[in-house]
């Protein structure tokens, strides 16, 4: 459980108002807050200083809630501070903050190449003007359109044109916040560089220690190639051992995600502990020696960290390895430890050294399941008893299932909107295959390549991920595997904890306020998501999306909207920028219809151009019709421009009635940048969709 006393777990006590002081410090992040909260908090240390040497004379044992609230507000001062400092945009070195023709930049990262594009980030290290050079800061993602740039490594240094742009913002309802993911790297600019646009000026100038795990791993997963010759299998053995993802495809990744293991393919705490336990199995014969124990420990946490090493020092991987070798040394040195503060401690020191990985959510979800099992596993373990023996050890792996999966659920569901349904029959499936892998893979990695031992080797190994795949594959497709459409607010999302954690407290303390509690928080969470259902359904919208390239409209009718795009429902497209919408409006009943093609239902009618939806109508204005204008001046609510038309507006005017004027996203700087002059001079009320948000309008 937790703690018999808060004594035990002193750095969970310190950690939380620290984390507070982070998630402050991400919504307030300006450079401008950062000399006033440094001089509090010399203030408040002073303070706190002064109040302990003066301890006996003021007799401070009778309050010393005093000493309590100056520590919580200094350790919440200091996570604020470490996040404005860590962003990079307060540094006034900053390369964007400096003009500059060209730039000096150092790859940073392991560069990936599909489709003839190769992508990476980079650390900016000089700005050229007029020929000279001065130093800078910041990093840079970069996309080069080039077949030379595949040959690209950690540690090259280039010259690039400055030419760069701030990472557009997500522009659609749902979609994926990418800015926001990339401003969590403390990425806030972006470089498209074509062919002959760049110049290699050096080599091999990164970490060498980083550098020789990245061309290890890249060895690595050349030998498992040699051997295997399912691609699945490959990049699944290459992702599950090594923490190499870049092969992985999307159908895979949807098995893994729709049946709850997922977490198989992110190399991290439970990868790093059959390592340790098998370690620590081999190894016990040590324990039995003067210092064996302290040998032993160091021989453990080595190899952990060698294996991060061949990870390509994964931050996952870091992460579980910095967890388990706290644990493993403070185990080692003391008769009794808490892991909760162990793992406390972890993520302080790991937060200290860069507050961003707080927005990260492996992060998140790893130390949650692992505090999950600390706190909540022997809680559910004890809900059975059962006297098998292997009865137990079943009932056993599925508390650890079940205590991971409830603490994590909010979560989850808040970034992926989804819950497996089956994710105890799959979990309990992938533990032995799952630990077969790991064995024979990491044994397959360190024999050097013997014919017969590395061909039977990597048979086992593909055959056991092909059997695991298959699997996986049939529990995704059985009937209710998943709910998906979850889609939490925050304040929903803290409700549902609040539910969870006072439900499992009572199992712990036995006291009816938790029941009380949890059963309010319960009844709030069903009225809030009632209230949306019923706020979606009575709803009817149309909503103009930004889909760049692309044409895309939105009709919903209640829990029904007709999708009229240029894109299919396969599209990256359509899944990236289309779906999440419906998703996150309750949309139930979908019907995609080509732009092209005329169709009508109860509430929704197509001819041609012109859409009835409702009450209103709709122009859909392209080149198509520029040359067709009507004989008597047409009424409609609003008129739709896309695919760059050669028209006037005048002539437009002259032939519509209409409220809105909407410029689709498609068309080209020339024609957007027209349209927008001639209707602010004629007073129209007019719409962009390029580089804005997506445009709604209720019909009802």
């Amino acid at each position: 459980m937790l703690a018999n006393h808060k004594g035990e777990i002193p750095f969970v006590i310190l950690t939380v108002p620290f984390l507070l002081g982070i998630g402050l410090g991400l919504d307030f992040v300006a450079g401008a807050y950062l000399n006033p909260l440094i001089i509090t908090l010399f203030v408040l240390s002073f303070g706190f200083i002064v109040l302990n040497l003066s301890y006996t004379r003021f007799t401070l044992y009778k309050a010393r809630w005093i000493g309590g609230l100056l520590m919580t507000l200094i350790l919440f001062l200091s996570g604020w501070i470490s996040v404005v400092s860590y962003n990079e945009l307060n540094n006034d070195q900053h390369f964007s903050k400096k003009p500059a023709q060209g730039l000096v930049v150092k790859i940073n990262n392991e560069p990936t190449v599909k489709n003839g594009l190769a992508r990476f980030t980079a650390d900016v290290k000089e700005r050229i003007v007029d020929g000279k050079q001065s130093s800078v800061t910041g990093t840079l993602l970069i996309a080069i359109k080039d077949t030379s740039a595949s040959q690209l490594y950690y540690g090259d240094v280039l010259l690039i044109p400055a030419k760069y742009d701030p990472i557009e913002p997500p522009y659609n309802p749902g979609e994926f916040n990418y800015k926001k993911y990339l401003a969590n790297q403390n990425i806030y600019y972006q470089a498209f560089l074509f062919p002959k646009q760049f110049t290699v000026v050096d080599h091999n100038k990164g970490n060498a220690i980083v550098a020789y795990s990245l061309r290890l791993r890249q060895r690595l997963i050349e030998k498992f190639k040699r051997n295997m010759h399912d691609t699945s299998a490959i990049a699944v053995a290459s992702t599950l051992i090594l923490g190499y993802k870049a092969d992985l495809s999307s159908d895979v990744l949807q098995a893994y995600s729709k049946t709850g293991t997922i977490h198989v393919l992110s190399v991290s705490g439970a990868h790093v502990a059959i390592i340790y336990l098998l370690l620590n199995l081999l190894l016990g014969f040590l324990d039995r020696l003067k210092y064996g124990k302290l040998f032993k420990s160091l021989l453990i946490v080595s190899i952990i960290w060698y294996y991060s090493l061949l990870t390509g020092f994964s931050p996952a991987v870091c992460r579980a390895a910095v967890m388990i070798s706290m644990v493993i040394i403070g185990k080692t040195f003391s008769r009794y430890i808490n892991t909760l503060n162990i793992l406390a401690i972890s993520a302080f020191f790991l937060l200290l050294y860069d507050p961003l990985f707080i927005t990260d959510v492996g992060f998140q979800l790893s130390y949650l399941a692992v505090a999950g099992l600390i706190v909540f596993q022997p809680l559910v373990y004890k809900w059975l008893t059962i006297k098998n023996k292997w009865g137990d050890k079943l009932w056993a792996a599925c508390s650890v299932s079940i205590a991971a999966q409830v603490i994590t659920f909010p979560l989850s569901t808040f970034y992926f909107h989804q819950f497996p349904v089956y994710f105890l029959v799959s979990n309990l499936f992938i533990i032995i295959p799952a630990e077969v892998i790991m064995c024979v893979g990491i044994a397959y990695l360190l024999v050097p390549q013997i014919p017969v031992v590395s061909a039977v080797l990597g048979y086992v190994l593909e055959k056991s991920i092909v059997v695991m795949n298959k699997v996986l594959a049939i529990i995704e497709h059985a009937p209710f595997a998943s709910i998906g459409k979850i889609w939490l607010n925050t304040g929903e999302y803290i409700l549902a904890y609040l539910i969870i954690i006072c439900l499992f407290y009572f199992f712990f303390d036995r006291k009816k306020w938790l029941i009380k509690v949890s059963l309010v928080a319960m009844l709030l969470l069903c009225i809030s998501i009632s209230f949306k259902k019923i706020n979606s359904y009575k709803a009817d919208s149309i909503i103009f999306l930004n889909l760049k390239k692309h044409q895309g409209l939105v009709f919903k009718s209640g829990n029904e909207a007709v999708v009229l795009s240029d894109i299919k429902a396969g599209d990256k497209n359509y899944q990236y920028a289309i779906q999440p919408c419906l998703d996150s409006t309750q949309i139930e009943n979908i019907a995609l219809v080509d732009m092209k093609t005329d169709t009508g239902n109860s509430f929704f009618v197509k001819r041609s151009n012109l859409i009835q939806f409702k009450n209103k109508r709709i122009l859909i204005f392209d080149k198509q019709i520029q040359n067709k204008l009507p004989a008597q001046k047409l009424k409609v609510d609003y008129i739709f421009i896309t695919g760059s038309p050669r028209i006037g507006l005048n002539t437009i005017n002259n032939n519509y009635d209409y409220k809105t004027l909407i410029i689709d996203a498609g068309n080209n700087d020339r024609v957007v940048k027209s349209l927008k002059e001639q209707a602010e001079i004629e007073h129209i009320t007019y719409q962009i969709l390029k580089r804005n948000n997506s445009y709604s309008v209720l019909s009802n």
